[in-house]
């Protein structure tokens, strides 16, 4: 299938990172835990892009009669290029500000290991609570490039449902343990039905899989995924307030079936009968955000947290100016994400021109 959707795959990513940033900035008040659903969103494109780019060096590796080294070394170093320079240069302008607790923590931050931190301790990081999603796909890429690149083809697709279901019998294994609700949240094999949902799409999606991609054209399976999360979210609230049974052991799996009802949907009938859904993923703005979602992602949190950030910090400032002025209603609320979301995507654009876009050109010297 040729890649006519990559401009809907930057809407998807426009769509996560908002969902994110507004369930923080809002101090968790959407009604539904938007932010969980976002970082989802970002596993499953994940697993669905990671999947398509090894089995297409996969398949490279046999036409030219060469062993996989060569491929497993070319997703790392691009990887590395795409990933670590903004990572590495937010981590080092904290440790030299310190700003909490960064310094404390550099060890973790550094290696990617800040979610097995949080896991541990049952603490999260203050300003750099969010980069735990980041150590969770660091942590996948080390081992899922050998599962796919070395595997026999007739095994992923099963290796992929083993993983998924790996998933989710851990997350009950926490639950009845009794340990906390954030060690099944933040661990990184607590999370693999994610990456095994969108690894299965984009193996099915790669291979041409005919019934595979009708079911996925069908606005009935969209419909069905969003109701599965819905019917979801309101059986978290019916049980109980707060973390129970169903945000720890099923929440994520909807997640994730919404997330591939979506990403299904755009992909396999970017080819076809594109519909209103596809304008409003492809439209401009909305891809030019997605594109530039990770430094939008890493930045928000120092722009403003409700829970941590400084009195002194100036987004700050101004942002109790606009509900000093507007009240902390909906009108006020409103106005100050408007600002905050401005203010980052304009810092997260300078980035990407001056920083993310050069480095990124690097990846051109690395291909498969």
């Amino acid at each position: 299938m040729k890649t006519n959707y990559i401009k809907s795959l930057d809407g998807i990513r426009f769509l996560a990172v908002s969902m994110v940033l507004f369930d923080h900035w809002s101090g968790d008040r959407l009604g539904f835990p938007a932010s969980y659903l976002g970082v989802c969103m970002f596993f499953v494109l994940s697993g669905f892009l990671i999947t398509r780019i090894l089995l297409s060096a996969k398949e490279k590796d046999a036409d030219l009669k060469r062993g996989h080294g060569f491929s497993l070394k070319r997703f790392y170093i691009r990887r590395t290029i795409r990933i670590f320079p903004i990572y590495y240069l937010t981590l080092a302008i904290l440790f030299l500000l310190n700003v909490e607790p960064v310094r404390s923590k550099i060890g973790w931050l550094v290696t990617y290991m800040s979610n097995n931190y949080i896991a541990i301790s049952d603490n999260w990081l203050g300003s750099v609570d969010h980069l735990w999603s980041l150590a969770v796909e660091e942590q996948f890429y080390l081992f899922f490039p050998f599962l796919i690149l070395l595997l026999p083809l007739k095994n992923i697709q099963k290796s992929l449902a083993f993983l998924i279901l790996l998933s989710v019998l851990l997350r009950v294994y926490f639950y009845v343990s009794g340990a906390s609700w954030i060690r099944p949240y933040v661990l990184m094999p607590t999370c693999l039905d994610a990456f095994g949902l969108g690894g299965l799409l984009g193996y099915g999606v790669y291979y041409q899989k005919e019934k595979l991609i009708n079911f996925f054209s069908k606005t009935s399976t969209l419909l069905i995924g969003t109701a599965v999360y819905v019917l979801t979210v309101i059986w978290l609230q019916a049980v109980s307030e707060g973390h129970n049974y169903v945000s720890i052991i099923f929440l994520r799996l909807a997640e994730s079936i919404i997330s591939v009802a979506v990403l299904g949907y755009l992909v396999c009938r970017s080819n076809t009968s594109r519909g209103v859904l596809h304008s409003i993923f492809e439209w401009e703005p909305l891809v030019y955000i997605g594109r530039i979602s990770y430094g939008i992602y890493i930045y928000h949190n120092f722009i403003y947290n409700a829970y941590h950030s400084s009195p002194n910090n100036p987004f700050v400032k101004v942002s109790n100016k606009i509900t000093a002025a507007l009240s902390d209603g909906f009108a006020g609320t409103s106005v100050k994400i408007l600002f905050l979301y401005i203010s980052v995507i304009l810092i997260a654009t300078v980035s990407w021109f001056l920083i993310e876009k050069p480095i990124n050109k690097l990846k051109s010297r690395y291909g498969y």
